[in-house]
């Protein structure tokens, strides 16, 4: 990250917000009412669960997608009226990783006229706002044909899907003109910590709310892009989260991937992963001695030489 950006927004050298071109803005409203969407379909979830666990119905302790295939048919049988465990769980796809000993005591409930109610009210809920999310899916679909090339340049980056790509291009743009550099992207973002220090004491590093549409996205991102093996982004969380943490590891490769993309929507270049090797790469006489370290803590002696 580059040093001082948490200062850029404290000193007027970024704008506090932009208005995107016309061929994202609208783009960009389709995504953020998706995503109050997926948001609401969420909660009708738990409020389904909820009802569940009013009946006695552990069905979330067996099943980790009570609406899934599995979840959805036995529901829909208690709204019929079906009320035996046994026959409840016989409708599990063998995928399921619970026993029928485990699904029968999760299943085994008390069922009322109240509770069936509300188990349909939920599940017709539930059933509409997800054909309102496939409805937008089209209509994004249809905007972003213009954008296809560079949706695809990005979801070549680790943890980056068509989705995430297209919610990144709405809400920042293509044009990189704006942000004279990527630590004003960063900023902008909210990405980067704050410089709160005070004679020689670091008081607070937290980050700001910065763009709330945007940074959940690239948090996500995060922690896909950690879970590439033999990747930059899984080098760089490793190295971090060893010392402040998973949380605030994610926040870096967050802001890594985001410069990633300011660098190629600007430049219009391709993604070059630099390799898990990369940082002992850069200083390889700090990663010997760091090494060394470890060997003299745990009891022995060790001295570097330069090999021949």
């Amino acid at each position: 990250m580059p040093p001082g950006s948490a200062d850029l927004l404290a000193h007027g050298l970024i704008r506090s917000s932009f208005v995107p071109d016309e061929q994202t803005q609208e783009m960009r409203t389709l995504l953020r009412t998706r995503k109050q969407l997926v948001r609401e379909c969420s909660r009708h979830v738990q409020r389904l669960q909820k009802t569940l666990e009013d009946a006695n119905i552990k069905l979330d302790s067996v099943i980790s997608d009570i609406v899934g295939l599995s979840g959805r048919r036995m529901i829909e049988a208690l709204i019929a009226g079906e009320t035996e465990p046994g026959v409840l769980a016989a409708m599990a796809h063998r995928r399921i990783k619970a026993t029928p000993d485990e699904l029968e005591a999760a299943l085994r409930g008390r069922v009322t006229r109240h509770h069936r109610f509300l188990l349909q009210l939920h599940l017709q809920q539930i059933d509409a706002v997800n054909a309102a999310i496939d409805q937008i899916d089209q209509e994004v679909d249809a905007y972003v044909e213009p954008f296809r090339a560079t949706v695809r340049l990005l979801t070549t980056i680790p943890g980056i899907d068509e989705l995430s790509a297209c919610v990144i291009l709405a809400e920042i743009g293509r044009d990189m003109s704006r942000f004279p550099t990527a630590g004003h992207l960063i900023s902008w973002a909210g990405l980067c910590p704050k410089n709160d220090e005070s004679a020689g004491k670091r008081r607070s590093t937290r980050i700001r709310k910065g763009a709330p549409w945007l940074k959940p996205v690239l948090v996500q991102a995060a922690w896909g892009a950690a879970r590439k093996k033999n990747s930059y982004f899984q080098a760089q969380f490793l190295r971090l989260k060893a010392r402040h943490g998973a949380k605030k590891a994610a926040i870096a490769v967050a802001a890594s991937i985001l410069t990633t993309v300011y660098h190629m929507l600007r430049d219009g270049t391709c993604y070059q992963d630099l390799g898990p090797e990369y940082f002992t790469r850069r200083n390889p006489a700090q990663a010997a001695a760091r090494l060394a370290n470890r060997i003299r803590n745990l009891g022995y002696h060790v001295e570097i030489r330069a090999a021949a």
